[in-house]
């Protein structure tokens, strides 16, 4: 008999055994082995995206400025925003002399790596650091798959915004720290120790999560009886004991696919900005190298902050407000991609109108939050056995926009004229757009049939 439609929302936190909580009362979050592994996986996500930007700021100061080019469009461009901070800056580290084209496939080979799964290689060529920075994709394409895999072990469903946001907020943050700190060291020491740093605080970070994290709570060597029992209670009609990966279903699976565009469509905004917003800052706008970095970083903060935010909000919609699974992720993911793309596009006609063009990217990012605890999370809500392979799946076609889209970028502002970027704007605004209405025609927020085995209507 099947349940009744009202009741499409995870029930499994209310039916542990004897002696556990029917929430969280008896199993705290506080020092619990969950958010252990929620925070070690957000400074995880932090240094993970402090690598990725890092080139972003440096390459602004990598590149010999085209001072031909800007007496030829002084006066389609704003006037120069200087510093009050009269710093003598470093000047030591060495230029080279590409074009905008090339500097497109430079910020874009990252995710030539990426897709598949810093150090000074640019005195070698630039062939050298685009093999050497798609190495460095090719390390991090892993992450998000595995780190979806392990949620769906440790995530019991009605917290799952929660400790998801928190975990992949660190790559807003991330982004915060590591764009103005790029700045700072380019500007006071040299573009290289951009890498060296942050690189060395990666190994580091591998030590801790090596002796702290395991892959499920049955294996933690620390987690309580209480907790273990809880997580294992929470999710275990939700999981699949098939030993073959049903990849007929999953790849002719629409709520997948409907996944798959809303991913690819904000990605092309996302990472867009997130490669080009430093060159946006200098050559529109024309902020210095210390400016650059720390406004460049602000509409990350803002993302950030929504993140955590919209995982607190959105789980107690879900158990509180007894809203369903599929209405909060479509909600929030609309929310998390028309807003930006209005904002977005408002930002392009900001003139030289500093403060408010400042305040329109920041505004447009920073809603992208809310994507986070809509579609982001989605693929442990329709298959929870499968994340992984889901994430993998849409996060292959998620980085095909960062692959192409800082190369259609430059190629659109040779001149680095407004109307230019306000043409790469209304792109990454309109497949936005695009990308929200199709997941919220075809999105689905229940665990599909081919996920599980056995009885199969288990509603979120």
């Amino acid at each position: 008999m099947e349940p009744e439609e009202g009741a499409d929302r995870t029930p499994l936190l209310k039916e542990s055994p004897p002696g556990t909580s029917t929430g969280t009362g008896t199993v705290p979050a506080c020092c619990s082995a969950r958010y252990n592994l929620a925070l070690l996986a957000f400074f995880g996500f932090f240094l993970l995206y402090a690598l990725r930007v890092n080139l972003s700021v440096a390459l602004v100061d990598m590149v010999e400025p085209n001072t031909s080019l800007a007496k030829n469009t002084t006066s389609n461009v704003c006037p120069e925003h200087s510093s009050t901070i009269n710093v003598p800056r470093n000047t030591s580290g060495k230029k080279y002399s590409w074009d905008a084209d090339t500097q497109g496939w430079i910020l874009g080979s990252f995710f030539y790596g990426y897709i598949i799964t810093q150090i000074p290689a640019a005195n070698l060529g630039v062939g050298y650091l685009i093999a050497v920075r798609a190495l460095e994709g090719l390390g991090e394409g892993v992450t998000f798959p595995a780190m979806h895999s392990m949620w769906s072990s440790w995530a019991p469903p009605l917290e799952r915004s929660k400790l998801l946001s928190i975990s992949y907020a660190g790559a807003q943050l991330g982004t915060v720290v590591s764009l103005p700190l790029s700045g700072l060291i380019c500007y006071y020491m040299n573009w290289i120790y951009v890498f060296y740093i942050f690189g060395a605080l990666g190994v580091l970070w591998f030590f801790f999560w090596m002796w702290f994290v395991s892959d499920t709570p049955e294996t933690h060597w620390s987690i309580s009886h209480a907790e273990k029992e809880y997580i294992l209670s929470s999710v275990k009609d939700q999981l699949s004991t098939q030993k073959s990966v049903p990849w007929r279903r999953i790849l002719g699976s629409l709520p997948l696919w409907a996944i798959v565009v809303a991913q690819f469509s904000y990605n092309w905004t996302f990472y867009t900005l997130l490669t080009l917003l430093p060159t946006y800052m200098k050559e529109i706008l024309r902020f210095d190298a210390q400016e650059n970095g720390f406004l460049s970083a602000l509409p990350y903060f803002g993302c950030w902050l929504c993140i955590i935010l919209s995982g607190q909000i959105a789980d107690h919609l879900r158990e509180k407000q007894n809203l369903s699974t599929v209405c909060v992720r479509k909600s929030f993911t609309l929310i998390g991609m028309i807003g930006p793309a209005v904002f977005l596009v408002a930002a392009g006609f900001t003139g030289c109108n500093y403060e408010l063009a400042v305040a329109f990217v920041t505004i447009s990012t920073t809603l992208g939050g809310f994507c986070t605890s809509g579609y982001s999370i989605n693929h442990l809500d329709i298959a929870p056995s499968y994340a992984g392979i889901l994430l993998g799946i849409t996060n292959s076609f998620g980085t095909i926009p960062g692959m192409v889209g800082p190369v259609i970028a430059k190629n659109l502002t040779h001149n680095n004229t407004v109307g230019e970027w306000q043409t790469v704007f209304y792109i990454a605004a309109s497949i936005n757009l695009f990308g929200a209405i199709f997941f919220a025609l075809f999105g689905s927020g229940e665990v599909q049939d081919w996920a599980v085995s056995g009885y199969h209507l288990h509603r979120n």
